[in-house]
């Protein structure tokens, strides 16, 4: 397990004397104003969400992950084999990043959308990928994980 999902226990936890905010809840003046045809817009979110069967906003790009959680979701595709996805970089668009939150109503990113469906954070993705969850997720979208391939043979050996 790489150093970063080490952590990831420790960086969810909240720290003495912070308040921790209801996931339903958001800040005062944040995000676009509805029905707003900004990036961050949720017609615009939604548009990228459903423009390819496999979306990934995170902090950099696949060939450049900015933060550890972004790098473990590239890494599990990676593994998986799948290299056809859309990933999008919060980093170069403030909007898009509060824009994506809101309309996930996740507060973290990185953010997995498959088909269209918000799947989850860094920590989801890890959890289906271990459990089997994931094979099964993407032989739905058409991808067959190219772990499946590794077993076969590994099963020849």
């Amino acid at each position: 397990m790489s150093g970063s999902l080490r952590c990831l226990r420790a960086v969810l936890r909240p720290l003495p004397g912070w308040a921790v905010r209801p996931l339903c809840q958001a800040a005062p003046g944040s995000g676009p104003p509805a029905g707003g045809e900004g990036e961050g817009s949720r017609e615009a979110v939604e548009r990228l969400v459903r423009a390819h069967p496999v979306v990934v906003f995170m902090k950099g790009n696949p060939a450049q992950p900015q933060c550890g959680f972004s790098n473990a979701v590239v890494q599990i595709l990676r593994l998986h084999g799948v290299s056809d996805y859309r990933a999008h970089d919060v980093l170069q668009d403030p909007n898009l990043r509060q824009g994506v939150k809101n309309y996930s109503n996740w507060p973290t990113i990185p953010q997995v959308y498959l088909n269209g469906e918000f799947v989850g954070g860094c920590d989801i993705l890890l959890q289906m990928h271990q459990n089997g969850d994931l094979v099964e997720e993407l032989k739905k979208l058409g991808i067959r994980s190219a772990l499946l391939d590794e077993e076969k043979n590994q099963d020849k050996k």
